[in-house]
């Protein structure tokens, strides 16, 4: 009687623990059933091209923010790293300062520059992220619409432009980028140094430092992919769009962060699984397009981002309550 008891607890747990490592998935399922029960013209090609495609930049931006969250810490610079950076580099590619390839090279450098500006202030200056970072978005939005003076780039080259219009096997290039920068940030996370460093750092500073890890270095390092990530998503995003307005990717960095914490990123630190962001983009995304098809004020949508955001606190919070008991 003792034994099948131990065992019905023993099975309740290992439910319970695969429920919570995969619930987005779950969550997800549940919500392409309900939203194709209540509109079965949801699932055409079109508007499932559209979720990927929408998903794609939102996932490069969602998995280099990631490895900041894994630190226990914040970056809140990551629209104003994506925007400025593709507008610094359309701006300088239309005035024929840099080719279009130049210019590419150019806004994913930059990234990375604002990355290490951040990774600097905050470990060797010892400023808090949240405000460094606050404050770095700020100067960068600040900069994109003195560049912009409140116009909007356009007539990009067609070689700039072409990973946001061209596919391959109807497969959206932007698509086969978004899985080929998730299968290397798998990699790094799973089979390298750093990686196995940065979940080290973020599950307990003091032990890692004790290992002989150098933390700053892996922070300044997090902050670069972060910014750098970023910078692709605004080449991707720009590429797409065909232009760069002053508001580029105004609405993103909620959504990166909800995306993020519903994949199972944890605000503790040291917790998060590659194809649980990727898990978290796509339901983030099948809300946005979902509640445009499904004819939702689109005045609401804000508010159905933030609810996402509330439900992934949320989660997060029972999680690591669960896992304190267990």
């Amino acid at each position: 009687m003792r034994m099948r008891q131990m065992k019905n607890k023993s099975y309740k747990v290992n439910f319970v623990e695969v429920l919570s490592n995969n619930i987005v998935w779950f969550l997800l399922i549940i919500s392409l059933i309900a939203m194709g029960i209540y509109q079965p013209a949801f699932f055409t090609v079109t508007i499932i091209k559209n979720i990927v495609i929408q998903a794609s930049a939102l996932g490069i931006m969602t998995i280099g923010l990631a490895h900041v969250l894994l630190l226990v810490e914040i970056d809140l610079s990551i629209v104003g790293s994506m925007a400025f950076s593709a507008g610094l580099g359309t701006y300088m590619m239309k005035n024929e300062y840099l080719p279009w390839w130049g210019a590419i090279i150019f806004i994913l450098l930059f990234g990375c520059l604002v990355g290490f500006v951040n990774g600097i202030i905050i470990t060797k200056l010892k400023a808090a992220a949240l405000i460094e970072t606050i404050a770095m978005n700020l100067i960068l939005m600040g900069g994109l619409l003195a560049l912009t003076a409140g116009r909007t780039f356009t007539n990009f080259p067609a070689e700039y432009n072409y990973i946001g219009k061209q596919s391959i096997a109807g497969i959206p290039l932007m698509a086969i980028l978004l899985i080929v920068v998730f299968l290397c940030i798998g990699f790094i996370w799973n089979k390298t140094t750093f990686g196995r460093s940065l979940f080290a750092v973020g599950g307990n500073v003091n032990c890692a430092k004790a290992s002989g890890i150098n933390v700053d270095k892996i922070k300044i390092l997090a902050f670069v992919i972060s910014s750098g990530l970023c910078a692709l998503a605004g080449w991707v995003y720009s590429a797409y769009m065909g232009a760069v307005p002053a508001s580029f990717g105004d609405d993103m960095q909620m959504y990166a962060l909800a995306s993020a914490v519903i994949g199972g990123v944890s605000l503790s630190g040291g917790v998060g699984k590659v194809n649980g962001v990727l898990g978290g983009v796509l339901l983030i995304t099948l809300f946005q397009v979902g509640l445009n098809i499904l004819g939702i004020n689109p005045y609401l949508i804000n508010t159905a981002g933030g609810t996402m955001i509330m439900v992934a606190v949320i989660i997060d919070a029972l999680k690591n309550k669960y896992r304190s008991t267990h």
